[in-house]
């Protein structure tokens, strides 16, 4: 499998504005977004992927095909981290492979992409009831070679409800 992973640019807005519908869809059982009334679930970061320069949204593709997406930001300062102490953090702020493309390896890889592109300290959050992302997460941590988990808390906050995983990649 030829899995790549590219920016989304502007014009593909209406891709990635679809693609987290199914996105929400999937994860409407763990953290139980509702549909509006117009029958969609809103999203209300989707603009900001291009009007803030730190928010970086990724397309996935698995020989050719639309595979799903990545949405991190890069150099978070420490004030608006949930755990790390350093000077700036990365963050997946949503990940979503499709169903079709999962158990293959596709988003692990997709994983080890990011983390190798954007080297430091990263921010794993899942959904408490989401038990297949914590699993996904701490074994792509576990076997991302160079990488180091710095620490795993369980944040019971407003804004977070879950674990979060504390991470560091280094150069392979």
């Amino acid at each position: 499998m030829d899995i790549k992973i590219s920016p989304f640019l502007y014009e593909d807005k209406p891709i990635l504005d679809q693609l987290i519908q199914l996105y929400r869809y999937d994860s409407s059982e763990f953290d139980g977004h509702c549909l509006n009334a117009h029958g969609r679930y809103s999203y209300k970061y989707l603009d900001h992927q291009w009007t803030e320069d730190y928010r970086k949204p990724y397309m996935v593709r698995v020989d050719g095909e639309i595979a799903g997406f990545a949405l991190i930001i890069l150099d978070v300062p420490k004030e608006y981290t949930k755990l790390s102490s350093a000077e700036k953090t990365n963050v997946i702020s949503d990940f979503f492979i499709m169903r079709k493309f999962r158990k293959k390896g596709v988003g692990k890889k997709v994983a080890y992409l990011l983390f190798d592109e954007s080297q430091g300290v990263w921010e794993i959050k899942q959904t408490i009831s989401n038990k297949q992302a914590y699993s996904f997460w701490k074994h792509v941590i576990k076997s991302y070679e160079g990488g180091n988990l710095l620490q795993e808390e369980m944040l019971q906050t407003e804004q977070w409800n879950g674990p979060v995983l504390l991470f560091e990649s280094q150069r392979r």
